[in-house]
Parts: structure tokens; C-alpha cells; sequence
């Protein structure tokens, strides 16, 4: 500290109770999870591995991306935002209308393989324990998605044909910080976001994002906001 200061430990109180009740709660929109039978088993539905499959059965190899919701997953449990515990809650709600929730706390496999493995065991059992825990790191519970979250949240929505468009460093300062914001970002590869529950749609940038790429942009600034390193 400068000119050797300490803080009074009131203030440190003060700051990791802020810490405790301050965040931010992720839903992911319209994400591609669909299992079916395949040959002799059940898989998760892919563009690249089941094109063949799909078109059979009428349907758009195209939008079958599960690998966008991976990629986002990854993006918001890898960031610091998310390891420094204010990350409150994380949902996925997919083109099924299944909602999913998932435990802030879980390390999600890191290949696309694996986390195919595990959504079918999910989608199958409707839920995963930990393995050295009775903690269910992953289920599937009723909807819709705003049963789950805090009344008088403020609901914002991402999408580049949003009207406003912002600079998100600046415009999450004028987020509440409680009850914690409930940030929504489509995990689909075409077509537009539609969430009717969102408060204020935000688009980030004049160009096409990522699911991942957007979920950087919002992380970062949060942890900007709050001095996350």
C-alpha cells in the first residue's frame, strides 16, 4: 500500500462480502444439443460426424453445432471471472427446450469427443454427480430459465442486430451488481436470438461474433469492473 497503509480490516470485510453476494449469471440460448440412435448407440447430433443421418431424417446438417455450445462453455468456466467464484449461476437452454444447469464449479472435458460422451450421459440420465461428492455437477431441471433467476435481475441480451451498440467495458459499469445481472448469448450457428424474458438487446460489435469471442469480450470487462486479474 502507499506510504505503507493497510486497509482497516473493515474495509477488507467489506470488500470480500461485496465479493460473496457481487456477480453474474450466464444463460446460453438455442444451443444444438440433440442426442439420437446412430448404428447401435446413441450420439450427440453433429454436422461433421452424422450429415448422412440428418439428411435422411429432413433435417439441416447445417445447424447442428454442438461445438458452438462447447466452445462457450469453455470460454466462460476457463476465465478468471468465473475461477475467482463470481460466476453465480450457468444455464443452457437448447433448441429441444431443454434447460440445463450446470455447476459453476465443474471442469467440462476438454475435447469435443468427451463432452459429446458426457451430454448424452446427461441428456440420458438428467444429471451427473461428481465423482468424489454427492454434488451434481450438471442437470436438466424444468423450465423456463426465469423460474431460476433473482427477482428484479437486469436481463441483457446479445445479438449484432441489436440497436445499441456499445462499448460493453463502459456499458457493464452501469449494470446493478445485486441482484446479480443475467447476461443472455445465443450458442447457434444461424438465425437470430429470441429470448422474450431479455430487458435491453446490446449488440458488442459491428461484425459477427462467436459465441466464444463474445463471451471473451463480456468476461473480460467484468473482470475489469471488479479488478480481477
Amino acid at each position: 500500500m502507499v506510504g505503507g497503509l493497510e486497509p482497516p480490516p473493515e474495509a477488507e470485510e467489506a470488500r470480500a462480502e461485496a465479493a460473496q453476494r457481487q456477480g453474474v449469471i450466464f444463460v446460453l440460448e438455442g444451443a444444438s444439443l440433440e442426442t439420437a440412435k446412430v448404428g447401435k448407440g446413441y450420439v450427440l447430433l453433429n454436422c461433421d460426424d452424422h450429415a448422412t443421418f440428418l439428411r435422411k431424417h429432413n433435417r439441416d446438417p447445417a445447424l447442428y453445432r454442438p461445438d458452438i455450445a462447447h466452445q462457450a462453455l469453455l470460454a466462460i468456466l476457463d476465465s478468471p471471472l468465473a475461477k475467482s467464484g463470481r460466476l453465480k449461476a450457468l444455464y443452457v437452454h437448447t433448441t429441444r427446450n431443454v434447460l440445463v444447469q450446470i455447476n459453476p464449479q465443474v471442469r467440462l472435458p476438454r475435447t469435443f469427443k468427451r463432452f459429446c460422451g458426457l451430454l448424452v450421459q446427461l441428456l440420458q440420465k438428467l444429471s451427473i454427480r461428481a465423482t468424489n461428492g454427492p454434488d451434481k455437477l450438471l442437470k436438466v431441471i424444468k423450465g423456463p430459465v426465469t423460474k431460476h433467476l433473482p427477482p428484479g435481475c437486469r436481463r441483457v441480451g446479445f445479438s449484432r442486430t441489436a440497436p445499441n451498440l456499445v462499448a460493453f467495458r463502459e456499458h457493464v459499469r452501469a449494470l446493478p451488481d445485486e441482484p446479480p445481472p443475467v447476461l443472455v448469448i445465443g450458442a447457434m450457428a444461424h438465425g437470430q436470438l429470441e429470448a422474450a424474458y431479455v430487458d435491453e438487446w446490446v449488440a458488442l460489435s459491428e461484425f459477427p461474433l462467436s459465441a466464444a469471442c463474445c463471451l471473451g469480450r463480456i468476461t473480460n470487462a467484468l473482470e475489469d469492473k471488479w479488478g480481477i486479474v
